[in-house]
């Protein structure tokens, strides 16, 4: 094995004509169910100064899409194909069925096994979620560092696991006692950070994936971050909506052409609730927010680490969220920790709820695990000044997360194995974003998505899109990217053909009727 790598990063090199020191270092970070508009340069009045600043130095991506939830997008992302391709077209449960089997498939590649040919150390920290077992894990799919939870989430302090049972973090493959001081949003930077110093100092370019938690419930955070939202939101959702939305319009993300969508048809006006009710809800957005700005506050971090080295101009940074954000729990959100344990610390396990979603994802409708905008529509923040000229300009092409594989191996300038262990590999699905970067003329493309039954299709403008069970709906996005008007209709034969398109693609993909019904894997 090691001389099949060795003989590989020689081919790759002599091929690109670029030695390993001279390869860009590759650094992506993803929040976990933080809305399009949480972002203080996206619309939010959260406190974002980091990531504003990458975006005034970078590029904003106003179009940019993921797989509508967890797994999927992780899947998506680290394979540069259809999450069904990759094996994960739901979680982490095995079907029985190749493209619902709960793990990468052997027939995949991840970003990490593409660039270790090319002489990068790839790293990893923080939440994995795309194969829970052993065997399944990131140093078993091309990666040298890992630090994190390869399960999933749920936890944010070491107090946390009375509540979330079963979780549990690693270094590489080996379990280890959770750290006393564990703030995860800090501890999975720290660590993130420590690989870094190794990589620099071993002269080696890395590709760093940095898979937060949070914004992700349970709603905890540190107390002096919460006190600094406290009060912040007793205005209620109806008036930070509208807030948000006239921010998009002057920062230039929406045009006035698309307004904002109704408040979702399950959530009342603000004013009609209990002062009681008000203060809860409040404070529960107050931790959301604490949440998210912690992760803006370890983004200061990392960036700082970079500069100590001198390597910031010659690194791309790509930051993401995996979907929308979560209405689960519905109107008003679920609390179920230790009884008497306020929302926000380590005992309490509470979510933000469906009408603090509907904000995060202004201005769209719906949430994570839907395929109208809310739910599939992503920030993306790139920076990277030694190759991306613009400073602060908004990117209007259309991206989709399973882009970054294929954007990675353009900055590395190194190719796409045809064969993985010996097998034909799944044939890329993404493209890369290293020509929209640069500024070069849009290319009219197709995307697909589906998750338990929720199905949509782009096609240039138009989309065609349903929730389980529901009918299709057509929209053209260039004019109504909110989807308020309804299509179909008057373009019945667009609406037909986009509906075949996306019957096509979902047998050549792997799609199955949800629910799933679980099937005896052959032996």
């Amino acid at each position: 094995m090691f001389y099949r790598i060795a003989l590989l990063a020689l081919i790759c090199c002599f091929c690109s004509g670029l030695s390993a020191a001279d390869r860009p270092n590759i650094i992506i970070v993803m929040a976990d169910d933080m809305g399009y508009s949480d972002l203080g340069c996206y619309g939010g009045e959260i406190e974002t100064p980091h990531l504003d600043k990458l975006a005034k130095n970078g590029l904003r991506f106003t179009q940019f899409y993921n797989s509508s939830r967890c797994c999927p997008t992780r899947a998506a992302l680290l394979t540069g194909v259809y999450q069904h391709q990759a094996g994960i077209g739901h979680m982490t449960g095995d079907k029985g069925i190749p493209s619902y089997q709960g793990y990468l498939t052997e027939q995949c590649v991840t970003i990490a096994e593409a660039l270790q040919p090319a002489g990068y150390r790839t790293l990893a920290t923080g939440k994995w979620h795309v194969g829970s077992k052993p065997g399944h894990w990131p140093l078993d799919r091309g990666f040298d560092r890992y630090f994190g939870t390869p399960s999933g989430g749920g936890v944010y302090f070491k107090k946390s696991m009375e509540v979330r049972q079963g979780v549990f973090f690693t270094i590489g493959n080996d379990r280890i006692e959770t750290p006393e001081d564990l703030y995860v949003t800090e501890t999975f930077t720290d660590y993130a950070m420590k690989f870094i110093d190794e990589a620099v100092h071993d002269k080696e370019p890395f590709f760093l994936y940095l898979a937060h938690i949070a914004p992700h419930w349970p709603l905890q955070a540190k107390p002096a971050e919460i006190a600094k939202y406290q009060g912040k939101y007793d205005v209620g959702w109806d008036e930070i909506r509208e807030q948000r939305y006239a921010k998009q319009l002057k920062l230039g993300i929406v045009p006035e052409k698309w307004k904002l969508s109704p408040r979702d048809s399950q959530a009342v006006s603000w004013d009609s609730l209990s002062t009681e009710k008000q203060q809860d809800l409040s404070h529960r957005m107050s931790v959301y927010a604490a949440q998210v700005d912690a992760i803006d506050r370890n983004m200061g971090r990392l960036v700082k680490t970079l500069n100590s080295h001198g390597i910031l101009d010659n690194t791309l940074i790509m930051f993401l969220s995996d979907n929308g954000c979560s209405a689960e729990g519905g109107p008003g959100g679920f609390s179920r920790g230790k009884e008497g344990a306020e929302i926000g610390s380590p005992l309490s396990y509470a979510s933000v709820g469906l009408e603090w979603a509907n904000v995060s994802d202004t201005p769209f409708r719906q949430y994570k695990m839907n395929t109208h905008e809310g739910g599939i529509a992503s920030p993306l923040i790139v920076h990277w000044p030694d190759g991306v000229e613009r400073k602060g300009e908004l990117e209007l092409q259309v991206g989709h997360v399973m882009d970054l594989m294929p954007t990675c191996l353009d900055v590395a300038n190194t190719v796409y194995p045809h064969r993985r262990n010996g097998q034909p590999t799944v044939p890329l699905a993404g493209m890369s974003l290293v020509p929209a970067m640069k500024d070069a003329a849009a290319n009219t493309r197709t995307l697909h998505w589906e998750h338990e039954g929720n199905r949509s299709v782009r096609s240039g403008d138009w989309k065609l899109v349903s929730n389980h069970q529901g009918k299709w709906e057509l929209y053209n996005l260039l004019e109504d990217r909110t989807e308020l008007i309804e299509l179909s209709k008057t373009h019945p034969q667009r609406a037909k053909e986009l509906k075949r398109q996306w019957e096509k693609w979902a047998e050549s993909a792997g799609v199955h009727t949800w629910p799933i019904k679980k099937q005896a894997r052959n032996k």
